[in-house]
């Protein structure tokens, strides 16, 4: 069984004991965190696709941490004109760990 999940406007394939690193999360590490937004549920063959979202259906996980991701340069340069810019960037990250799937 699996279902396919949204949250921070990312989309992500989930089986029960997945580990997943979404966008940060305003909850406790420790603390359980219920996903409303299920887009799809295929349970042993039978495929629920909801309209926008399958009615009655939540991914129930776990907070494992908060983390910060690998660090991103954007660096920006016009040759011969004296231009250059370096900017980073680091994602702040939620790590889940998928309980169950609920229909």
């Amino acid at each position: 069984m699996y279902a396919v999940l949204e949250t921070g406007s990312k989309q992500y394939r989930v089986n029960s004991g997945d580990t997943l690193e979404i966008e940060r999360l305003e909850v406790e590490a420790g603390q359980p965190v219920t996903f409303d937004r299920v887009l799809l549920v295929n349970n042993e063959g039978k495929v629920s696709v909801g309209a926008p979202t399958v009615a009655g259906a939540s991914v129930v996980a776990d907070v494992v941490e908060h983390k910060r991701g690998p660090k991103l340069i954007a660096f920006k340069m016009n040759r011969r004109k004296g231009y250059h810019r370096k900017m980073g960037h680091r994602q702040e990250l939620t790590v889940v760990k998928i309980k169950e799937i609920k229909l």
